[in-house]
């Protein structure tokens, strides 16, 4: 049964952007094993870190892929704006320099540094600098399910929703396509914020067993997953039988309470939603951007 959406009466909404500052958080920093590191982190033009790329192995943490960008780094509130409007899949816009007038798309929005991600292909990578400007056509918040008035729907472009498969199923459950389902109890950074519409939360990964159990390493940049007992429908919190559907943003991090980010795209209780594993449920395969162009 195809799901109805209220598409139509969803408001477009323009914002724009720049390249944010690569930054350095510390001379070094210690890892939840006792390592000691100093390694990239958040910030800039990442090159070779794209949508469809593993989120572990890196000589680096909390990296980014594409392009980092905020509004201004100095209004908080304007900043949460920029990442509110700003959807998963929404059409980027270069409107400055050598790189002016080719396109790119959202990936997503990272939390505490307020960056919001955006892919660009290679070519105009190559072309762009910490200089220069994007103009983004907001379009996704207030997105819902005309039946399902219980399924929270966030920072995701219909178009884009509309290309992930979901059905409903004779238990008028929604079946959702996931890379992979995390447990309830591997969730860190981020829990108990109400900033479901901005930023993200972590999923641990210390937990060697823990990973292999559960699949947790074939996480990529960019794949859609679920979380277990995890309500994220007016913030985040553990919940017996909730399910909240993510999407990856940034790399895995050895630091205690962290690593790689999900960002909310779907919440409900009750089992209204079930995740279906599906190794393609990612957004770089079903837009062909990253390493899917």
């Amino acid at each position: 049964m195809s799901l109805k959406t209220n598409r139509k009466q969803l408001v477009m909404t323009g914002v724009q952007g720049g390249v944010s500052p690569a930054q350095m958080w510390a001379p070094f920093e210690v890892g939840s094993q006792g390592e000691v590191f100093s390694w990239p982190s958040t910030g800039g033009i990442t090159y070779n870190v794209k949508v469809g790329d593993s989120v572990f192995g890196w000589a680096g943490e909390h990296i980014e892929p594409g392009v980092s960008s905020t509004l201004t780094h100095k209004n908080r509130k304007s900043e949460d704006g920029y990442q509110f409007h700003a959807c998963c899949g929404n059409q980027a816009r270069v409107i400055s320099g050598e790189a002016k007038g080719e396109t790119g798309t959202v990936i997503g929005h990272h939390g505490g540094v307020n960056h919001l991600m955006i892919d660009f292909p290679d070519s105009t990578l190559d072309k762009l600098t910490c200089d220069d400007k994007f103009m983004i056509r907001g379009f996704g918040q207030g997105l819902k399910f005309i039946d399902h008035d219980n399924v929270f729907i966030y920072n995701i472009d219909p178009d884009l929703l509309e290309k992930m498969g979901l059905k409903e199923n004779a238990e008028k459950q929604i079946e959702v396509p996931v890379n992979v389902i995390v447990p309830n109890y591997a969730m860190g950074s981020g829990i108990g914020a109400l900033s479901v519409t901005t930023g993200d939360y972590d999923i641990l990964c210390h937990d060697e067993a823990m990973v292999k159990e559960h699949g947790l390493d074939k996480l990529r940049f960019g794949d859609f997953v679920a979380v277990l007992d995890h309500d994220n429908n007016y913030g985040r919190t553990f919940r017996r039988d909730a399910v909240t559907i993510g999407m990856v943003i940034h790399s895995d991090s050895p630091l205690a309470g962290h690593g790689p980010g999900m960002m909310t795209i779907m919440s409900a209780c009750d089992r209204k939603l079930k995740p279906v594993l599906n190794d393609k449920a990612n957004m770089g395969n079903y837009l062909k951007v990253g390493r899917y162009a």
